[in-house]
C-alpha cells in the first residue's frame, strides 16, 4: 500500500476514534512526509496511547512547519500542545519555554485570534506553578471571554472547568460549581475533542473531591469511566479515572475493589510515562491500609506519595498516632494547622487534626480546630464535609464530658452519611453514639450501636476499628461498679471541674455531688480527684 493511501487509512482511524490502531497507522509513515495537520494528529494519537515522546516529536515537527510557512496561528497551537505535555510531565521549564515561544507569536498578529485564548491558558498554569492563585484566575477569566467570542468549544471548557475550580479555592464555591457544571455539559454534548475532554473530566471530577462533593464526584466518574472504555486503546487518563473510581468505591464501603483500582491507576500511570502522578493513589492507599491496620504497607504507601510530589498529610500523622508515635503525630499536625491554606486545603487537614488533636489530649486546640472546620464546612456547603465538621465536633463534646451535646452533632452526620451511602463513615458515627449513650447509663442501646458499627468494620477489614469494638463491647457497662451518675460526676472530675461546677452542670446540690465523690472514691480504692481521673482516661469513661 503505498503513502497516500496508508495516509487515508491513517485520517480514517483518527476520526474514528481508533487509537490503537490509529497509531499503528501513524507510525508506518514517515514522519517527513506528513504535514502539520497530520502531524498534528499523529501527537494526539500517540499522546491518548501513552506514547509521550512520540507526541512530543510529533508537535514539533508541525511547530517548525507552521512557522516556517508563516502560520503563526498554527504555530500557537503547536506551541500550546508541547507546553501542556511538559506541564504535565513535570517538566515547567520546558513549558515555560513553550508558553513563551507562543507569546512571542501572538505578539507578531495583527489581529485578535482564538489562540489569544491559548496563550492566556498557558499564562494560567504558569501562574498555578508559582501558586498565584489570583493572577491564575484572572487569566482563566479572560480565557472563557476569549473562547465564547470565538465559539472555540474546547478552548471554553478547558477554561471554564480551571475558572470553575480556581473560584472554589477563592471561596466562590457555588459559581465555581456552576462553571464546572457548564463545562461538563459541554463535554457531554460531544461538543469537545478526545485530548481535551478528558483534561477536563479529570480537573472537574478532581475540584468536586477536594471538596468532598461526593454527588458529583460518583456522577462524572461513572461517565468518564463510560468514556475512557470506549476509547479503543486509550492510556491517557485511564490513571485519573482509576483513581476516582477507587475513592467512589472506597466511600461506598468497597475497600478491597477500592484498592486493587488504586493499583491499577498506578500501573496505568506507568505505562503512560506519567508516575510522577500517581501520588494521590499512593496516599489513598495509604490511607487504606492505615484503617485495615496494615502500617507497614501504609508507610510505604505514604512515603512513595511524597517522592512523587504528593503529601501524604494528615494520613501520615494518624499513622504516628496508630502506631503509638503520639508526639510525632502531634508535632506534624500543629505544623499543618499552623500553616496558611485556602479553605479547600484546610477542608482536607482538619478532620485528621482534630482527631490527633483530641487523642493527644489537647483540648482546647482540638475545639478550635472542630470550630474552623465547621466554619469551613458552612462556607464550601457540601453534604459530606458538613457531616465531617458535625463528627469532629461530637468528638470534641465526648472528650469534654458533653456526651448529651455531643448527640445532636452525631444525629446530622448519620443522617448526611446514610443519604450518600456512605456504609464505614455511619459505622464511625455509630462508634461516637455508643460511647454518648454509655457515657449516659444507657449500655443497652450502646452496645447496639457497636455490634452495628463492628459488622460494618468487619465487612471492609478493618482491624484496629473491630479490636477497638470489641473492647467495648466487652465493658458496655460501667467499669468499677460504678452507676451511671457516678460516671456522669467523674467525667466532669476529670474534664477539671470543681465539685461547684459539677453540681451547676449536673442541677445536683454540691453535697449530693461530694457524696458521689466519697462512692467513687470507695468504688474504685483510690484516694484523689487525680488518681479517679487516671482511672477515667485509663478507661475510656473520658
Amino acid at each position: 500500500m503505498g503513502v497516500v493511501e496508508d495516509l487515508v487509512r491513517a485520517r480514517a482511524d483518527f476520526e474514528r476514534g481508533d487509537w490503537a490502531t490509529a497509531l499503528d497507522s501513524w507510525s508506518g509513515l514517515p514522519p517527513d512526509r506528513l504535514g502539520a495537520d497530520d502531524l498534528w494528529a499523529a501527537g494526539v494519537t500517540a499522546y491518548l496511547v501513552g506514547r509521550r515522546e512520540v507526541a512530543v516529536d510529533r508537535h514539533q515537527r508541525a511547530f517548525r512547519l507552521r512557522e516556517d510557512a508563516g502560520d503563526r496561528a498554527g504555530a500557537i497551537r503547536s506551541a500550546f500542545h508541547l507546553s501542556m505535555l511538559f506541564a504535565t510531565g513535570s517538566e515547567p521549564a520546558l513549558a515555560a519555554g513553550w508558553t513563551a515561544r507562543a507569546g512571542r507569536l501572538l505578539a507578531e498578529l495583527d489581529r485578535e485570534v482564538v489562540e489569544a485564548g491559548y496563550v492566556s491558558f498557558l499564562r494560567m498554569h504558569a501562574h498555578l506553578h508559582s501558586q498565584d492563585w489570583p493572577a491564575a484566575l484572572t487569566a482563566a477569566t479572560e480565557t472563557v471571554e476569549v473562547a465564547r467570542r470565538h465559539g472555540d468549544q474546547d478552548l471554553l471548557a478547558l477554561a471554564l472547568s480551571a475558572q470553575g475550580r480556581l473560584s472554589i479555592y477563592a471561596g466562590e464555591v457555588a459559581p465555581g460549581l456552576t462553571l464546572l457544571d457548564e463545562a461538563m455539559a459541554g463535554l457531554t454534548a460531544g461538543e469537545v475533542s478526545p485530548m481535551i475532554f478528558g483534561i477536563v473530566f479529570c480537573v472537574a471530577i478532581e475540584g468536586c473531591q477536594e471538596i468532598l462533593d461526593l454527588g458529583r464526584v460518583a456522577e462524572w466518574t461513572s461517565a468518564l469511566h463510560r468514556w475512557c472504555s470506549a476509547q479503543p486503546g486509550l492510556v491517557a487518563y485511564t490513571g485519573q479515572c482509576s483513581v476516582h473510581r477507587g475513592q467512589v468505591m472506597r466511600s461506598r464501603g468497597a475497600w478491597a475493589e477500592a484498592l486493587e483500582e488504586f493499583a491499577l491507576a498506578i500501573d496505568r500511570y506507568r505505562a503512560a510515562g506519567a508516575l510522577e502522578a500517581a501520588g494521590l493513589a499512593e496516599c489513598e492507599r495509604g490511607d487504606l491500609f492505615r484503617l485495615r491496620g496494615e502500617y507497614a504497607t501504609a508507610e510505604e504507601a505514604y512515603q512513595r506519595a511524597g517522592e512523587h510530589g504528593y503529601d501524604p498529610q494528615p494520613g501520615l500523622a494518624l499513622l504516628w498516632l496508630a502506631r503509638g508515635s503520639a508526639r510525632a503525630a502531634l508535632g506534624a499536625i500543629r505544623r499543618l494547622v499552623g500553616e496558611g491554606h485556602d479553605p479547600v486545603h484546610r477542608a482536607r487537614l482538619l478532620p485528621g487534626a482534630v482527631e490527633v488533636l483530641s487523642a493527644a489530649g489537647t483540648g482546647d486546640e482540638a475545639r478550635a480546630a472542630a470550630d474552623e472546620l465547621e466554619r469551613v464546612a458552612s462556607h464550601l456547603g457540601t453534604s459530606a464535609l458538613l457531616a465531617r465538621a458535625s463528627y469532629a465536633s461530637a468528638g470534641v463534646e465526648l472528650q469534654a464530658g458533653d456526651p448529651s451535646g455531643a448527640l445532636p452533632y452525631l444525629r446530622k452526620a448519620q443522617q448526611v452519611w446514610a443519604g450518600l451511602d456512605s456504609p464505614v463513615e455511619i459505622a464511625r458515627v455509630k462508634v461516637l453514639v455508643g460511647r454518648a449513650l454509655a457515657a449516659l447509663g444507657d449500655g443497652e442501646s450502646a452496645r447496639r450501636e457497636w455490634a452495628a458499627a463492628r459488622e460494618t468494620f468487619r465487612t471492609v477489614d478493618a482491624r484496629p476499628a473491630i479490636t477497638e469494638l470489641d473492647r467495648l463491647l466487652g465493658s458496655a457497662e460501667p467499669p468499677g461498679g460504678l452507676t451511671a451518675r457516678e460516671v456522669q460526676v467523674l467525667r466532669l472530675v476529670a474534664a477539671g471541674r470543681s465539685n461547684g461546677q459539677i453540681a451547676r452542670e449536673l442541677v445536683l446540690s454540691e453535697k449530693t455531688v461530694a457524696r458521689h465523690l466519697s462512692n467513687i472514691f470507695g468504688k474504685l480504692d483510690v484516694g484523689s480527684r487525680t488518681a479517679a481521673a487516671a482511672f477515667a482516661f485509663e478507661h475510656d469513661i473520658v
